[in-house]
């Protein structure tokens, strides 16, 4: 018998303030047609004053528990993706596991920047097949309006907040690539290229910095990384882009999304993308897509999906999951 993290839940939050790419226009040297035909975004969701990453991230996962029908107790683990944390400690995590009413579990954060989700999702995998618990909450959050160069127009108008979350809990399978739940797990990081994405402040440095960006770096190493990634947990789940029903990629650029597609061999039929809607919301935008396909109709129970990710680090990985 084979121990499967399957989906149970799944939940996301915007804020309520939508911001188009119209908001721009008298700010910077763009506009709405420049940031659409570079980026596919055409509006985004800014946090409201005072709102804070672990409070987006405290809706995605009431959000997700009420999907599952559960309650905060019965969350064993908390794992938050984000690289935008309320405060440097405590972790983000602790917060919403306070806020959900969570008075039994453990909670952490991990910082992977925009691949960040797919980190937490494959080690709170980890803590499923370990057995170290049974049902885990895997979120990721976000307000990276909060770290941006407002008069970098390559830059501050492709990112927007928010939050989404999943519930994945330990149950039996057959050891075939048949069951639900997921099925493999890549994961990679190359501090080599560490200056093609960065924030230039930290607490080290006593600063709190702002995001830079290589960009057309960047895209050059994430169609490639992606799908070499998304390749590699395919073979090791025995499957092929064939096989797949659903991409669930990091809504960072649609032509980044359309290129990896078609190297990956996949129709953009077969890929969700909320990027036009959302912005990049960095650790939070898989989530949140994997929500807005589950709330569309568009992913269903048996349904196979690959996410995969790149942000700063550069880090990547990709997970396949059985719906």
């Amino acid at each position: 018998m084979t121990i499967r993290a399957v989906v149970t839940g799944v939940g996301h939050y915007l804020p309520e303030r939508v911001v188009p790419n119209s908001y721009f226009e008298d700010k910077l040297d763009t506009s709405h047609d420049w940031i659409v035909s570079r980026s596919g975004i055409e509006r985004r969701h800014f946090a409201a004053e005072g709102q804070t990453t672990s409070d987006l991230a405290t809706r995605a996962a009431n959000a997700a528990l009420e999907n599952a029908g559960l309650t905060g107790n019965d969350i064993d683990a908390i794992v938050l993706a984000t690289s935008t944390a309320d405060f440097t400690f405590p972790s983000a995590a602790t917060m919403v596991q306070h806020n959900i009413g969570n008075t039994k579990g453990f909670a952490f954060d991990i910082q992977a920047v925009c691949a960040g989700f797919v980190f937490a999702l494959t080690n709170a995998n980890a803590l499923i097949q370990s057995g170290s618990a049974k049902r885990v909450l895997v979120i990721g959050a976000e307000t990276f309006t909060r770290i941006m160069d407002w008069e970098d127009r390559s830059t501050c108008v492709l990112f927007g907040d928010g939050a989404g979350a999943l519930i994945i809990e330990a149950q039996d399978g057959t050891g075939a690539n048949t069951d639900r739940g997921i099925l493999a797990t890549d994961l990679n990081s190359d501090g080599t290229y560490r200056d093609l994405l960065y924030v230039d402040g930290g607490v080290s440095t006593q600063t709190t910095g702002r995001l830079r960006m290589e960009g057309k770096e960047v895209f050059r190493h994430a169609v490639e990384k992606l799908a070499q990634t998304a390749h590699k947990s395919l073979g090791d789940a025995g499957l092929t882009s064939e096989d797949v029903d659903w991409v669930v990629p990091h809504q960072a650029n649609i032509r980044i999304i359309q290129s990896t597609a078609k190297k990956l061999g996949v129709s953009m039929d077969k890929v969700i993308v909320t990027v036009q809607d959302h912005g990049n919301t960095s650790a939070a935008s898989i989530p949140l897509a994997l929500s807005v396909g589950v709330q569309s109709g568009q992913i269903k129970q048996g349904d196979l999906v690959v996410t995969e990710a790149i942000g700063g680090g550069l880090a990547w990985g990709s997970v396949v999951i059985r719906w």
